[in-house]
């Protein structure tokens, strides 16, 4: 059995396949406020292998001109982002161990050839408050290190209905997603993978 890094919680199986379902319904009503779009680097301008969107009072963006931050309107739509689902908001007070309210909400869509390279959460003023993650349809490999970039890794399948806790000494742990394994869930119609990334941006 594999140890995590301190304050890196896997909670398997924490949403049954009836709650996963009504969390997918609520994230289409919030692309359809919200559509996905291609992000790109800052500096290069590349486009991720993702694609994104986010409910919140804030959401995560990033172009080529202005990097990593957060806004509170769609770079694309330049509409507000729509609010948190209920479900969401249950999910974070059962789970985060904070009686903060997140205040985004990333959403990233995986396809099976998409990728996330090792990073921190850090664009946030409040790196105290732990970061929840929700994984729904295809498992993917999680990879997970320390506070330094280049020290020592390990990876593990995370499967839908799965949720990471980051929080305490795992608060800026190095993470990222490896690959993605086709065909291993049926909560999606059109397969891939949704990743939900709760945060607190504000002490």
């Amino acid at each position: 059995m594999q140890v995590l890094p301190k304050g890196i919680r896997h909670i398997p199986g924490f949403l049954d396949r009836p709650r996963q379902e009504a969390l997918v319904e609520a994230i289409r009503d919030v692309v359809a406020a919200a559509p996905l779009y291609v992000p790109e680097m800052p500096k290069t301008g590349k486009p991720m292998s993702v694609r994104m969107t986010n409910c919140g009072s804030l959401g995560w963006v990033t172009d080529r001109a202005r990097g990593y931050r957060y806004q509170p309107d769609h770079p694309v739509t330049r509409q507000p982002w729509p609010p948190i689902p209920e479900i969401l908001l249950d999910i974070w007070q059962t789970v985060s161990a904070s009686d903060k309210q997140p205040e985004a909400c990333l959403v990233n869509f995986y396809s099976a050839d998409a990728r996330m390279g090792l990073h921190q959460d850090r664009d946030e003023r409040d790196l105290e408050t732990a970061v929840v993650s929700i994984s729904l349809g295809d498992s993917c490999l999680f990879r997970v290190g320390g506070r330094t970039r280049g020290g020592q890794t390990m990876s593990f399948k995370l499967e839908s209905g799965d949720v990471v806790v980051l929080g305490g000494e795992g608060r800026l742990a190095f993470h990222g997603v490896d690959r993605i394994y086709p065909n291993t869930s049926t909560l999606l119609k059109n397969g891939g993978r949704v990743n939900l990334t709760l945060r607190r941006v504000n002490p």
